[in-house]
């Protein structure tokens, strides 16, 4: 049986020993995602499809070790390609994006990399790179970032692009790009301010200040935080929730949010209303009416 837990918002969480037997089950799943891959040959970012009960999450890997996840130009290709395809299958009900790097997210751009590039090379990255998240930010399903890390400057940008956010007790989140002469350039300016305000985002950019967990829970950067172990017991209960909801009805929802927070509010309703007018034809709407009725849990199609 699947465990029901109960979170609340923004106050800092705990692992205890009641949570011992999710931490247990989730073990394997961990251990898988963490193996070290053997070979060069090998993808730095890749999709990995649940199966069984946990069908329909699907899990976004960053594995670039040598530099903690750095962009370099191969990994934006791939991110690309990996998003990509995954806005192609109709069967993504949650997509998570995760690091298989310890104790590293996403450490930004691969400032190595970058030294040797010429000022036109450096305005296509970035170009490349603001595409790729907001091909991210744009998917259709709920995405969630697993941060058990170092999530700095381009990597932080990378989680702000997911709709939601944990953070894990490793976790360091910021954008200190100003301490570099330079400003967040792949859309953090603007989506910072807009998940915490500001005031708030531009403390946390005009000093490269660099937040934990907690610090970033207490902001409003993620919506669930621990100082204890990894993040991903949280990522999966939020996905494993989402589940059994209407995929059309949560997409619908998503659209609706997105878009109608860069209206004012009559504009906004407008729209609400178009896209709830999207789910009333669905087959999954007459199903849920039915299981209601018939006292039994609805089977969604996603038609």
């Amino acid at each position: 049986m699947r465990a029901n837990l109960s979170f609340t918002l923004r106050r800092p969480f705990i692992f205890n020993a009641n949570l011992q037997r999710i931490i247990q089950k989730q073990c394997i799943f961990q251990q898988t995602l963490r193996r070290p891959l053997s070979t060069s040959l090998k993808p730095e970012c890749f999709v990995e499809d649940l199966e069984g009960e946990d069908k329909g999450i699907s899990i976004i890997n960053l594995n670039r070790p040598t530099t903690k996840n750095a962009f370099s130009r191969k990994l934006v290709r791939e991110f690309i390609d990996v998003v990509d395809n995954l806005r192609n299958k109709s069967d993504v009900r949650v997509v998570l994006l995760r690091s298989l790097v310890d104790r590293a997210f996403c450490s930004g751009a691969d400032l190595k990399e970058r030294v040797n590039m010429s000022e036109p090379e450096i305005k296509e990255f970035l170009q490349n790179l603001r595409g790729a998240f907001r091909n991210l930010e744009t998917l259709l399903v709920p995405t969630i970032a697993v941060i058990d890390g170092i999530c700095l400057g381009g990597g932080l940008e990378l989680a702000l692009c997911c709709d939601m956010r944990v953070a894990g007790e490793h976790a360091r989140l910021g954008l200190p790009e100003t301490r570099h002469a330079i400003i967040p350039g792949a859309g953090g300016t603007q989506r910072l301010s807009r998940a915490i305000g500001f005031a708030k985002a531009k403390e946390m950019i005009f000093t490269g200040r660099t937040l934990n967990a907690k610090g970033a829970l207490e902001d409003g950067i993620v919506n669930y935080a621990t100082t204890e172990g990894s993040s991903i017991v949280f990522a999966m209960n939020m996905a494993r929730e989402i589940l059994p909801c209407g995929p059309i009805a949560v997409r619908m929802a998503k659209l609706a949010i997105d878009r109608g927070g860069q209206l004012d509010l009559d504009s906004a309703l407008e729209f609400e209303q178009d896209c709830y007018a999207k789910v009333i034809p669905t087959e999954d709407r007459v199903e849920a009416l039915k299981a209601f009725n018939e006292k039994r849990t609805a089977i969604f199609k996603g038609k």
